[in-house]
């Protein structure tokens, strides 16, 4: 039997699992540990007061929200120590766990690669429930591109990565002695790799780039 992987929104996580009013008010509450009050904390969450106003007496019911009265108005903060309220700030920092999760699953491959690199919308920190993740794979010199044993790691860490994070997977691979070269380039591809490019495995892009300018 054939299962469809979901892809995730990483820009608004929260907003994704946690539809409406709630869940634009809780994404701006996981973001601050400083008590808000309700004008200013709809205008960060882009809903009107009145959508605010209906939403928080649930959350602050469910223990989620600390109401203080501070005339003339009230102020609310995110309860950190509750245990669902944990939950929601592990979701509003999902994309960094997906990245952390998906470089100990390239550490954890038979054949090492040199560096496993993030770029494009995932890495910005851009990345939607449309976006593919985009990696560049560095292979180490002594181990040819068509050896059986490297390309089926890869894969493997692909549908690790796939799986850890929801989204589609595209791997660009290139041999440790071209990549001095590219990422030293004037290629647009390769410029956004050294802006924005996030290391999760291996060699950081200044290593990469070091014999480059020797």
């Amino acid at each position: 039997m054939s299962s469809t992987v979901r892809t995730v929104d990483y820009v608004h996580p929260v907003q994704a699992v946690i539809p409406g009013a709630q869940g634009r008010v809780l994404a701006v509450l996981t973001q601050t540990t400083a008590p808000l009050n309700l004008t200013t904390l709809a205008r960060l969450a882009g809903v009107s007061v009145a959508q605010a106003s209906r939403v928080m007496p649930g959350l602050v019911d469910l223990g989620l929200v600390e109401r203080r009265e501070v005339p003339p108005s009230s102020q609310f903060r995110l309860i950190r120590e509750n245990v669902a309220a944990q939950a929601i700030i592990d979701l509003a920092r999902s994309r960094d766990t997906a990245l952390d999760r998906i470089g100990a699953a390239a550490a954890a491959l038979p054949f090492q690669p040199v560096s496993v690199i993030v770029f494009g919308s995932f890495a910005r920190g851009e990345a939607d429930e449309h976006s593919d993740l985009d990696a560049i794979i560095v292979r180490p010199d002594d181990v040819d591109e068509d050896d059986d044993a490297w390309a089926t790691a890869i894969e493997r860490w692909r549908s690790d990565a796939r799986a850890i994070t929801g989204n589609r997977i595209e791997i660009l691979e290139v041999a440790r002695h071209e990549v001095r070269t590219k990422l030293a380039g004037s290629a647009p591809l390769w410029r956004d790799v050294v802006r924005d490019g996030v290391v999760v495995h291996g060699r950081m892009i200044d290593e990469l780039m070091e014999r480059v300018h020797a």
